[in-house]
């Protein structure tokens, strides 16, 4: 009998599947140490584009409503500014080492979702906005090296990022229903 229910163990053991856990992957900024100041940055209006997240799963980006598929560009449009449109957020030309001046969006991407939106709308913004500066990475790498942002050894990947930063800054959900 302890044989039986030691094979059915090694069986249930082999053939059962362990659930990954997935999540968003994020690189956050260090921790302060407390000999440093931690101070509010003061932040141009032209230079934040507003996303938000309803409870109802709607989602604005400025101020117009829109389709999760429209927000890849609308990002895309905002963090480039390729007409210098007085609207969109200004560049500063920056010494990046390794590559040399360059003009580098001061673009900062607010996201902000109600406690009601759905944890599958919320990922699905998420990835557009993360997908629309992966694009304009990979396009900034062909012009420059011939290959994909992915492709890049890791010295010329850095040089990439200090040239197109990805700001994005997440506030604290809000409970609209409370008001």
């Amino acid at each position: 009998m302890a044989d039986i229910s030691f094979l059915m163990l090694i069986f249930f053991l082999m053939v059962t599947t362990m659930d990954k856990e997935e999540g968003l992957s994020r690189r956050l900024p260090p921790i302060p140490t407390e000999e440093q100041k931690v101070e509010d940055q003061k932040v141009n209006r032209r230079n934040i584009i507003q996303v938000k997240i309803n409870s109802n799963d709607r989602l604005f980006a400025g101020n117009e409503l829109m389709d999760v598929s429209q927000l890849k560009d609308k990002i895309k449009e905002f963090l480039t500014n390729p007409n210098d449109d007085p609207n969109l957020p200004e560049r500063e030309m920056k010494p990046i080492e390794g590559f040399g001046e360059y003009p580098v969006s001061k673009g900062v991407i607010s996201l902000q979702n109600d406690r009601g939106t759905t944890y599958s709308k919320y990922i699905e913004v998420q990835n557009e906005l993360i997908r629309a500066v992966n694009e304009i990475r990979d396009e900034f790498s062909m012009i420059n090296y011939g290959k994909k942002y992915a492709k890049l050894d890791e010295d010329r990947q850095e040089i990439v990022r200090k040239c197109i930063p990805q700001n994005i800054s997440e506030a604290e959900p809000k409970d609209v229903k409370k008001r």
